[in-house]
């Protein structure tokens, strides 16, 4: 595959962690978010129920009056009847079940605020779809997939239960979401303020589109994480591509290689040296976002502080032979993909978990999420290539005949221009390179940036740990705070 080929590829594959984690997908090559839930603390059982609501499949049109049942997780153990507030999930891109058992955080404040949880599943993801198993077959069903009509499932789910539910017609809702869920979260706050009393939007990259922020700012954290994790690190990664030119060019290198690497498939062309190159390339984002200060299973099962671990191999003088490096990336790769030693063969077709729907994240990104993602090879630590819009419209286009709107999240969503709202909390870390594309200052009072410097992504809405540092600690108690205030606010509005 042709470089240009590969930096699309690899931009869908990164807008795919949206998700977290990246599959290799027919003409769109890679990628994105995850793999297996967390285990969930001994001492933090949770128990949910599971509820059905019937959807319009078209919220804005009305030749399309079709109805689809999206899955949503209730747990009321805790809430306070009546009008005690109501913690709301806008689900992203996968299974909500999944999500549901790493928002942690959610759990852990639902007794002191006395509030329900309410976890709601996006639709053409996990359960939630509307034309059944065909929809992601069908591009004219893919078509109401979005984040526009997510918004109004959700608003409509909300007025419902507020509705319906005893108890709960003056409960505020507060929105809460991480990554894509995020950014839906802080959306549905400025859409539907009437719905939502405020949004805690995690990890939240609504400034990651055409015009708002650099296209290279990504992996510049990327780069930074590994190059503050060991010595030399970054530099060791930034030679291998070249080593890996070098050695895949005769085949007895391009069977090395795919000894050396434990590959599960051999590599056998140049092709699968492009494929080989993205894979090794999520590989060290997807560590960027989930280098978490504790053993975890979000993406893969992963030591504490991963990206230490993995430059323990990589940590070294440049002075070595291209086989004596790629030995060592081989060695740092595994850290990921076989920690636990049980790996037989690494299939370079897939990079996190299968919670997540990866093809319906591809179409949002081949519609209105193109994320622009560029590299120099100076700045970062990757292969220098830029971003071709028309390159990437033209796969999309191969793939699911359709193109994508450059500018459609700033005309939708308005920029950075966002001033005009309220009650938002953008929570960023540090570690995470989504964070480049996320509000990273205060824009109001009440639009309120929270930085979490030893934070990957979302770490503030996993379950808290001993060995969390203190500024997530501080970041959660700021959060709490916050809600706090929103829930009085909206009483008083109630009762005045």
């Amino acid at each position: 595959m042709e470089a240009g080929g590969r930096r699309d590829a690899a931009a869908v594959c990164s807008l795919l962690f949206l998700c977290l984690g990246c599959f290799h997908v027919i003409a769109l090559k890679p990628q994105l978010f995850r793999l297996g839930a967390s285990p969930l603390p001994s001492e933090t059982p949770i128990s949910y129920e599971t509820l059905y609501f019937d959807q319009k499949i078209d919220h804005f049109g009305f030749v399309e009056d079709g109805t689809f049942k999206q899955r949503y997780l209730v747990a009321d153990k805790y809430w306070k009847q009546p009008g005690g507030p109501i913690l709301f999930y806008t689900g992203n891109e996968g299974d909500i079940a999944w999500f549901c058992n790493n928002t942690g955080f959610m759990w852990e404040i639902a007794e002191e605020l006395g509030a329900m949880l309410v976890f709601a599943e996006h639709r053409y993801y996990g359960e939630s779809l509307p034309f059944g198993q065909d929809s992601h077959n069908d591009n004219k069903n893919l078509n109401f997939l979005t984040s526009e009509q997510a918004l109004a499932d959700y608003a409509v789910l909300i007025d419902n239960l507020k509705r319906t539910l005893p108890g709960a017609q003056h409960s505020p809702v507060i929105a809460i979401g991480g990554s894509y869920g995020g950014m839906l979260s802080a959306w549905l706050r400025m859409k539907y303020p009437h719905s939502v009393v405020g949004a805690l939007a995690s990890s939240a990259p609504i400034w990651q589109f055409s015009g708002m922020v650099p296209c290279g700012d990504f992996y510049k954290v990327v780069t930074q994480d590994f190059a503050r994790s060991g010595y030399n690190c970054d530099g060791n990664i930034r030679k291998s591509w070249k080593a890996i030119n070098n050695i895949s060019s005769t085949v007895s290198g391009l069977q090395w290689m795919s000894e050396e690497f434990s590959l599960c498939a051999p590599l056998k062309n140049k092709n699968d040296v492009g494929i080989f190159k993205n894979w090794l390339q999520e590989t060290w984002t997807n560590l960027a976002m989930v280098d978490y200060p504790y053993e975890a299973n979000f993406l893969q099962p992963l030591p504490r502080w991963p990206i230490q671990v993995v430059c323990k191999f990589l940590s070294f003088d440049s002075a070595v032979s291209d086989y004596q490096l790629l030995q060592a990336v081989s060695q740092a790769a595994k850290v990921y993909y076989n920690y636990t030693g049980i790996t037989s063969c690494l299939n370079t077709s897939q990079t996190a978990t299968g919670s997540l729907g990866f093809l319906g994240w591809f179409y949002q990104a081949c519609t209105e999420m193109a994320m622009p993602m560029c590299t120099d090879g100076v700045q970062d630590m990757f292969e220098a290539e830029d971003w071709n819009f028309q390159a990437f419209s033209d796969e999309c286009n191969a793939m699911f005949g359709v193109r994508p709107r450059a500018d459609w999240a700033g005309v939708v969503y308005g920029g950075k221009d966002l001033a005009s709202h309220s009650n938002i909390i953008f929570s960023n870390g540090g570690l995470d390179p989504w964070s480049a594309g996320g509000v990273s200052y205060n824009i109001t009072d009440s639009l309120v940036s929270i930085l979490i410097p030893e934070g990957a992504h979302h770490l503030d809405l996993r379950y808290s740990h001993d060995l969390d540092p203190p500024s997530v600690r501080a970041a959660r108690l700021l959060e709490v705070k916050y809600f706090r205030e929103w829930i009085k606010q909206a009483k008083t509005n109630t009762t005045t």
